[in-house]
Protein backbone atom coordinates (compact mmCIF):
# COMPACT_ATOMS: atom_id res chain seq x y z
CA UNK A 1 0.00 0.00 0.00
CA UNK A 2 1.54 3.64 -0.79
CA UNK A 3 2.10 6.21 1.54
CA UNK A 4 -0.79 7.75 2.84
CA UNK A 5 -2.25 8.92 6.40
CA UNK A 6 -4.63 6.71 8.02
CA UNK A 7 -8.36 6.98 8.55
CA UNK A 8 -7.89 5.50 12.55
CA UNK A 9 -4.78 5.71 14.20
CA UNK A 10 -4.86 3.61 17.70
CA UNK A 11 -1.51 3.64 19.83
CA UNK A 12 -0.87 2.25 23.35
CA UNK A 13 -5.16 1.71 24.18
CA UNK A 14 -5.42 0.63 27.28
CA UNK A 15 -8.75 -0.06 29.31
CA UNK A 16 -8.56 -0.52 33.03
CA UNK A 17 -11.61 -1.77 35.08
CA UNK A 18 -12.11 -2.02 38.86
CA UNK A 19 -14.32 -5.26 39.92
CA UNK A 20 -13.94 -5.25 43.81
CA UNK A 21 -10.22 -5.31 44.67
CA UNK A 22 -9.23 -6.46 41.43
CA UNK A 23 -8.03 -4.64 37.88
CA UNK A 24 -9.42 -6.26 34.84
CA UNK A 25 -7.66 -5.00 31.82
CA UNK A 26 -9.81 -4.87 28.73
CA UNK A 27 -7.23 -3.84 26.69
CA UNK A 28 -3.92 -4.11 27.18
CA UNK A 29 -2.06 -2.09 25.18
CA UNK A 30 -3.27 -2.32 21.85
CA UNK A 31 -1.90 -0.22 18.64
CA UNK A 32 -2.39 -0.62 14.93
CA UNK A 33 -3.72 1.46 11.72
CA UNK A 34 -6.59 1.46 9.86
CA UNK A 35 -6.87 2.86 5.92
CA UNK A 36 -9.60 4.89 4.13
CA UNK A 37 -11.30 1.99 1.95
CA UNK A 38 -10.67 -1.17 4.40
CA UNK A 39 -12.77 -3.72 5.94
CA UNK A 40 -11.46 -4.82 8.88
CA UNK A 41 -12.51 -7.51 11.24
CA UNK A 42 -12.07 -7.54 14.52
CA UNK A 43 -11.93 -11.57 16.30
CA UNK A 44 -12.00 -12.92 19.14
CA UNK A 45 -14.09 -14.92 21.97
CA UNK A 46 -16.44 -13.68 24.16
CA UNK A 47 -14.53 -11.22 26.79
CA UNK A 48 -11.68 -11.13 24.73
CA UNK A 49 -11.87 -7.22 24.53
CA UNK A 50 -13.29 -6.56 20.97
CA UNK A 51 -16.40 -5.29 21.88
CA UNK A 52 -14.90 -2.73 24.26
CA UNK A 53 -12.48 -1.57 21.85
CA UNK A 54 -15.10 -1.11 19.08
CA UNK A 55 -16.86 1.23 21.95
CA UNK A 56 -13.49 3.19 22.17
CA UNK A 57 -12.92 3.82 18.85
CA UNK A 58 -16.99 4.96 18.30
CA UNK A 59 -16.06 7.51 21.20
CA UNK A 60 -18.86 5.39 23.38
CA UNK A 61 -16.40 4.54 25.93
CA UNK A 62 -13.01 6.54 27.20
CA UNK A 63 -9.90 4.34 27.34
CA UNK A 64 -7.66 4.73 30.45
CA UNK A 65 -4.40 5.63 28.72
CA UNK A 66 -3.63 6.41 24.74
CA UNK A 67 -4.23 8.01 21.37
CA UNK A 68 -7.70 7.35 19.38
CA UNK A 69 -7.02 9.80 16.29
CA UNK A 70 -9.76 9.45 13.51
CA UNK A 71 -9.70 11.02 10.18
CA UNK A 72 -7.03 13.53 12.39
CA UNK A 73 -8.95 14.11 15.34
CA UNK A 74 -8.52 12.91 18.72
CA UNK A 75 -11.23 10.91 20.45
CA UNK A 76 -9.99 10.53 24.06
CA UNK A 77 -9.68 14.18 24.67
CA UNK A 78 -13.66 14.94 23.19
CA UNK A 79 -16.54 15.97 25.43
CA UNK A 80 -19.47 14.19 25.26
CA UNK A 81 -20.97 16.93 23.01
CA UNK A 82 -18.20 16.61 20.76
CA UNK A 83 -18.18 13.18 20.40
CA UNK A 84 -22.05 13.16 19.32
CA UNK A 85 -21.81 15.72 16.76
CA UNK A 86 -18.11 13.57 15.49
CA UNK A 87 -20.77 10.40 15.45
CA UNK A 88 -23.29 12.01 14.03
CA UNK A 89 -21.35 13.65 11.08
CA UNK A 90 -18.73 10.85 10.37
CA UNK A 91 -19.89 7.62 11.51
CA UNK A 92 -22.34 5.04 10.59
CA UNK A 93 -23.73 2.23 13.41
CA UNK A 94 -25.26 -1.28 11.91
CA UNK A 95 -26.09 -3.14 15.30
CA UNK A 96 -26.97 -7.02 15.68
CA UNK A 97 -30.12 -6.16 16.85
CA UNK A 98 -31.32 -3.82 13.70
CA UNK A 99 -32.75 -1.02 16.41
CA UNK A 100 -35.38 -0.51 14.05
CA UNK A 101 -38.57 1.89 15.33
CA UNK A 102 -41.39 -0.25 15.10
CA UNK A 103 -43.75 2.45 13.95
CA UNK A 104 -41.78 3.75 10.97
CA UNK A 105 -41.75 2.71 7.22
CA UNK A 106 -38.27 1.54 6.23
CA UNK A 107 -37.67 4.50 4.22
CA UNK A 108 -38.73 6.59 7.76
CA UNK A 109 -36.13 4.51 9.72
CA UNK A 110 -33.74 4.69 6.78
CA UNK A 111 -33.67 8.52 7.38
CA UNK A 112 -33.58 8.56 11.16
CA UNK A 113 -29.98 9.63 11.04
CA UNK A 114 -30.73 12.50 8.75
CA UNK A 115 -33.68 13.45 11.28
CA UNK A 116 -30.95 14.31 14.10
CA UNK A 117 -29.05 16.19 11.59
CA UNK A 118 -31.29 18.67 11.01
CA UNK A 119 -32.44 18.19 7.72
CA UNK A 120 -35.66 18.89 5.88
CA UNK A 121 -38.03 15.82 5.17
CA UNK A 122 -38.23 15.92 0.86
CA UNK A 123 -34.29 15.85 0.88
CA UNK A 124 -33.65 12.60 3.65
CA UNK A 125 -36.83 11.24 2.11
CA UNK A 126 -34.48 11.29 -1.26
CA UNK A 127 -31.52 10.20 0.23
CA UNK A 128 -33.60 7.59 2.11
CA UNK A 129 -34.79 6.15 -1.32
CA UNK A 130 -30.96 5.73 -2.62
CA UNK A 131 -29.85 3.95 0.01
CA UNK A 132 -32.61 1.56 0.70
CA UNK A 133 -32.10 1.01 -3.83
CA UNK A 134 -28.43 1.09 -3.03
CA UNK A 135 -29.48 -2.62 -0.52
CA UNK A 136 -31.90 -3.86 -3.26
CA UNK A 137 -35.11 -3.49 -1.30
CA UNK A 138 -36.52 -0.25 -2.94
CA UNK A 139 -39.84 -2.59 -2.99
CA UNK A 140 -40.33 -2.39 1.03
CA UNK A 141 -40.26 1.26 1.18
CA UNK A 142 -43.36 1.49 2.68
CA UNK A 143 -42.92 -2.06 4.85
CA UNK A 144 -43.27 -1.97 8.55
CA UNK A 145 -39.99 -3.98 10.24
CA UNK A 146 -42.55 -6.56 11.36
CA UNK A 147 -43.77 -6.82 7.69
CA UNK A 148 -39.69 -8.25 6.59
CA UNK A 149 -37.52 -11.03 7.54
CA UNK A 150 -34.68 -10.62 9.61
CA UNK A 151 -31.82 -10.70 7.02
CA UNK A 152 -34.70 -7.61 5.21
CA UNK A 153 -34.37 -5.48 8.23
CA UNK A 154 -30.81 -5.80 8.90
CA UNK A 155 -30.55 -4.70 4.98
CA UNK A 156 -32.16 -1.59 6.36
CA UNK A 157 -30.16 -0.96 8.91
CA UNK A 158 -26.65 -1.15 6.52
CA UNK A 159 -28.72 1.69 4.40
CA UNK A 160 -29.50 3.82 7.78
CA UNK A 161 -25.84 3.27 8.47
CA UNK A 162 -24.64 4.30 4.65
CA UNK A 163 -27.54 7.47 4.31
CA UNK A 164 -25.41 10.07 6.08
CA UNK A 165 -22.21 8.99 3.66
CA UNK A 166 -19.87 7.95 6.76
CA UNK A 167 -16.15 7.61 6.50
CA UNK A 168 -16.36 4.79 9.03
CA UNK A 169 -19.20 1.97 9.59
CA UNK A 170 -18.72 0.41 12.60
CA UNK A 171 -20.78 -3.06 12.71
CA UNK A 172 -20.76 -5.24 16.17
CA UNK A 173 -22.23 -8.63 15.20
CA UNK A 174 -23.98 -7.60 12.30
CA UNK A 175 -25.37 -10.91 11.16
CA UNK A 176 -25.61 -12.70 14.88
CA UNK A 177 -29.58 -12.61 14.88
CA UNK A 178 -29.58 -14.20 11.10
CA UNK A 179 -29.08 -17.94 9.52
CA UNK A 180 -25.94 -18.32 8.17
CA UNK A 181 -27.28 -18.33 4.06
CA UNK A 182 -28.35 -14.77 4.99
CA UNK A 183 -25.33 -13.78 7.30
CA UNK A 184 -23.42 -14.95 4.16
CA UNK A 185 -25.80 -12.16 2.15
CA UNK A 186 -25.36 -9.71 4.17
CA UNK A 187 -21.69 -9.81 4.40
CA UNK A 188 -21.38 -9.78 0.41
CA UNK A 189 -23.06 -6.62 0.80
CA UNK A 190 -21.21 -4.82 3.64
CA UNK A 191 -18.34 -5.91 1.20
CA UNK A 192 -19.90 -4.43 -1.71
CA UNK A 193 -20.82 -0.84 -0.42
CA UNK A 194 -17.61 -0.36 1.15
CA UNK A 195 -15.52 -1.20 -1.67
CA UNK A 196 -17.82 0.77 -4.30
CA UNK A 197 -17.55 3.84 -1.93
CA UNK A 198 -14.31 3.56 -0.44
CA UNK A 199 -15.15 3.93 2.88
CA UNK A 200 -13.56 2.17 5.94
CA UNK A 201 -15.74 -0.67 7.59
CA UNK A 202 -14.94 -2.46 11.43
CA UNK A 203 -16.67 -5.45 12.29
CA UNK A 204 -16.79 -7.29 15.10
CA UNK A 205 -17.51 -10.81 15.16
CA UNK A 206 -16.63 -14.22 16.78
CA UNK A 207 -17.33 -15.85 13.82
CA UNK A 208 -13.92 -16.44 11.45
CA UNK A 209 -15.61 -17.93 8.66
CA UNK A 210 -17.87 -14.03 8.49
CA UNK A 211 -14.19 -12.51 9.10
CA UNK A 212 -13.14 -13.89 5.62
CA UNK A 213 -15.06 -11.48 4.14
CA UNK A 214 -12.85 -8.96 5.34
CA UNK A 215 -9.36 -7.49 4.09
CA UNK A 216 -7.77 -7.61 7.38
CA UNK A 217 -8.27 -9.59 10.36
CA UNK A 218 -7.09 -8.57 13.93
CA UNK A 219 -7.05 -11.33 16.10
CA UNK A 220 -7.46 -10.28 19.58
CA UNK A 221 -7.59 -12.13 22.83
CA UNK A 222 -7.15 -10.69 26.79
CA UNK A 223 -7.03 -7.34 25.38
CA UNK A 224 -3.79 -7.95 23.30
CA UNK A 225 -4.16 -7.95 19.42
CA UNK A 226 -2.29 -11.84 18.65
CA UNK A 227 -2.11 -11.25 15.31
CA UNK A 228 -3.17 -9.23 11.84
CA UNK A 229 -4.19 -11.07 8.82
CA UNK A 230 -3.80 -9.35 5.41
CA UNK A 231 -6.16 -11.26 3.04
CA UNK A 232 -5.76 -9.82 0.44
CA UNK A 233 -2.11 -10.55 0.06
CA UNK A 234 -3.57 -14.63 0.27
CA UNK A 235 -5.87 -13.07 -2.43
CA UNK A 236 -3.75 -12.24 -4.24
CA UNK A 237 -0.82 -14.99 -4.18
CA UNK A 238 -4.12 -17.58 -3.90
CA UNK A 239 -2.72 -18.68 -0.57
Amino acid sequence: MEEKKPVIRVKDLYKVYKVGDTKVRALNGVSFDIYRGEFCAIVGASGSGKSTLLNMLAGLEKPTKGEIVIAGEHMETKSENALVAFRRNHIGFIFQSFNLLPTMTAVENIALPLTFQGMDKEKRTKLAKQAIKMVGLQKYSRHKPTQMSGGQQQRIGVARALVVNPEIIFADEPTGNLDSKTSEEIMGLMRKVVVENNQTLIMVTHDNHLAEYADRIFHIKDGKILKIEDKRLMRQTGT
